[in-house]
């Protein structure tokens, strides 16, 4: 029986364009933040990490508080819309104000300052904006195959905005008069195409009526729940914490090919080759994605997909380690490309994923968590995504990094081929070992085959 559609194409075009908003953020933090920090505004690598890694302690509680909220929400907006919409402000405020340290002022100030813009951006606004946009996965639409496409629209703008952010943030830096100057028009020219773009995206859906889909009982079920009684459900869900794990690792895989900007600098030579780096990746994700939802359709699912995904991910990253050693950029690039599209069906179907475990969850006690379970998610993101910088920059600091070095002592340089050419290879290994348990598709059919089996009245009438 084909499922009920519940979305037009330019609904899904609409939702994805979220990311465009998203990633005029998470981009410009994941990819210059650090550099910017400790090659600009001249502070220290150690410090800075240390600063993030404590910033995300607050973020990841702001997380389950935001999430919390979203769920007993209720208004003519719907449960999320009205968090994603208003908290952007913030974040475009918030955004131009990290990229924006006072020169002047004395270094204690300049690690305050940041501190707390960072923070400000990561633990409030970004996350209640953020946590609410992956919720609407959930609430716009009950289609599996709708679903994994807005997923796709979704990292399709999201790469390509990363594309063009990557491939062209230095240049641009360059262009608006360079150093601290440079960084800081840039960061305002994103803010606000992030807050145009938000809002547009908010107002692009509806999520689906609660009464009409049978959801009051539901309603009044969620207030009955405490916090510690939601967190219990979540962490009964076997495979939630699959994709728990799973997002932490590949957010840290993230984080870790972010250095690249480093990698760029100080192995190959030239910083403006991260651009090529990064389009080697980013063009190659946005290819796999626009084919995604048909190849799911095809196989019948995601299960296998992913598992492979990940195999030729890994296998991938021998190579580009291999062409590194050879001294071949272009054998590294090629590498790079046959890594992400292994990469790709993950990244593309993991907010349907998410989708699949809340409904598990509410197959098997009847309670719906939408906002608890994207915001467990989003604390996975973040804390791969923060402490995979954090880590990063402590082992460049141990090594005796110096910024804007002509030439980096043996440790470093060691480290640096380390964290970009090895660690990636381990990590996909583990994502890849992960998935092999992620069957909550087959799970969830067995659910709704038994909920229907037990519908149907036996001999006496009973049901």
């Amino acid at each position: 029986m084909e499922e009920k559609k519940y979305l037009k194409w330019y609904h899904k075009v609409g939702y994805g364009s979220g990311d465009i908003a998203g990633n005029c953020v998470y981009a410009l933090l994941t990819a210059f933040m650090m550099i910017y920090l400790t090659d600009t505004v001249g502070l220290s690598m150690g410090i800075v990490s240390t600063l993030i890694a404590v910033s995300k302690i607050f973020d990841g509680v702001s997380d389950f508080f935001f999430g919390r909220m979203i769920d007993k929400t209720h208004t003519k907006m719907g449960k999320a819309r009205p968090w994603m919409l208003w908290p952007y402000i913030g974040c475009a405020v918030c955004l131009v104000a990290c990229f924006a340290i006072p020169m002047s002022w004395g270094e204690t100030a300049q690690y305050v300052f940041f501190f707390i813009a960072y923070t400000l951006l990561n633990a409030v606004f970004f996350t209640a904006n953020n946590i609410a946009y992956a919720s609407l996965t959930a609430l716009i639409t009950k289609n599996t195959s709708e679903r994994v496409q807005i997923g796709s629209f979704r990292f399709i703008f999201a790469f390509a905005t990363k594309i063009i952010i990557e491939a062209v943030t230095i240049y641009a830096v360059t262009w608006l008069g360079g150093g601290a100057m440079g960084w800081r028009t840039i960061a305002i020219i994103y803010a606000v195409l992030g807050l145009i773009v938000n809002t547009i995206s908010v107002f692009s859906v509806k999520e689906l009526p609660e009464a009409d889909e049978g959801m009051e009982e539901e309603r009044k079920e969620e207030h009955k729940l405490t916090f510690i009684q939601s967190f219990k459900l979540l962490l009964k869900n076997k495979y939630y914490v699959i994709i728990c794990c799973s997002y932490i690792l590949t957010q840290l895989y993230a984080s870790v090919i972010g250095m690249g900007t480093y990698y760029a600098k100080y192995i190959l030579g030239n910083e403006e080759l991260f651009s090529d780096l990064s389009l080697a990746i980013n063009i190659t994700m946005v290819v796999a994605l626009t084919v995604l939802p048909y190849v799911i359709k095809k196989l019948g699912g995601m299960y296998k997909l992913n598992i492979w995904g990940y195999v030729i991910a890994a296998a991938g990253r021998v190579g580009v380690m291999v062409a590194a050693y050879m001294g071949s950029l272009p054998l590294m690039l090629a590498f790079t490309a046959v890594s992400t599209i292994g990469i790709a069906p993950l990244q593309g179907d993991l907010n349907a994923l998410i989708a699949c475990c809340s409904e598990h969850t509410t197959l098997k006690t009847g309670h719906r968590l939408d906002g608890m379970m994207y915001s467990c998610s989003s604390l996975g993101l973040k804390l791969g995504g923060a402490f995979g910088t954090a880590i990063c920059g402590w082992l460049l600091d141990a090594t005796g990094y110096v910024e804007n070095a002509v030439t980096q002592n043996a440790a470093t340089i060691g480290m640096l081929n380390f964290l970009y050419l090895w660690l990636p290879v381990i990590l996909c290994a583990a994502v890849g070992f992960l998935l092999v348990f992620l069957r909550v598709e087959k799970a969830n059919e067995k659910l709704l085959a038994d909920k229907e089996d037990k519908t149907v009245p036996d001999v006496y009438g009973n049901v």
